[in-house]
């Protein structure tokens, strides 16, 4: 995995981190991986992943890979207020 690139928000650099739970949105759900190194810019935060994690993500959300385990996710739907 290749970081030490810069930042494209900021005047930082992207190094590498190791995180014990990462979030990723898929158009089929949600996705979280546990221990995974994401680059993270040392300035503003912003995270990079690299392919071969975005491609996990893919096979899990789609089924290619088995999870693990499964977690409920609480959903609260709110109804929009007209804005004055």
């Amino acid at each position: 995995m290749n970081f030490g690139y810069p930042c494209e928000h900021c005047e930082g650099i992207v190094r590498p981190k190791l995180v014990e739970r990462e979030a990723f949105k898929h158009k089929r759900g949600f996705v979280i991986l546990e221990n995974v190194v994401i680059g993270v810019c040392d300035v503003c935060g912003n995270r990079y992943y690299n392919a071969d994690t975005l491609h996990m993500v893919h096979e899990v959300a789609t089924g290619q890979r088995p999870a693990e385990r499964t977690e409920a996710i609480p959903v609260v739907y709110l109804t929009p207020t007209a804005v004055a």
